[in-house]
């Protein structure tokens, strides 16, 4: 329990579940998206087609037999949803990883900058060690 316990303390854990939450609330937006913005549109284009009902009838419904289908409809929607998402997602790590590059240069450039100390200098800071020892 105790290692339980500082495993769900740490930082990484509770970002990760931050992220985790607005992951999956953005892909409900995304889809709400791409059923409700984009494919209505796209369908009236293709000739008034309702892509969230197209699919294959493998076996009609009977009784209280239900419907088998193939929702190739569906399908599109996801497809479309998970390029949005996945475009999204490039879009946010391209922009990470260009402010990581810049933090990292400008931690180089400050480095170089600081000038190496003279040898009496470093003289200087070797004897006043010596004499705090």
């Amino acid at each position: 329990m105790k290692e339980f316990k500082k495993f769900i303390s740490r930082g990484n854990v509770l970002d990760m579940a931050v992220g985790l939450i607005l992951a999956t609330y953005f892909g409900a937006i995304v889809k709400s998206l791409v059923n409700d913005v984009i494919m209505p549109p796209i369908g009236i284009l293709l000739g008034g087609v309702n892509f969230s009902s197209l699919k294959i009838i493998l076996q009609e419904a009977n009784g209280d037999t239900a419907e088998v289908a193939i929702q190739y409809g569906l399908f599109i929607n996801t497809i479309i949803t998970f390029l949005i998402v996945s475009f999204t997602i490039f879009l946010v790590v391209k922009g990470y990883n260009k402010s990581k590059d810049r933090l990292t240069k400008q931690k180089e450039e400050a480095a170089a900058s600081t000038p190496t100390p003279s040898k009496e200098e470093q003289l200087l800071t070797e004897i006043r060690d010596l004499l705090k020892k």
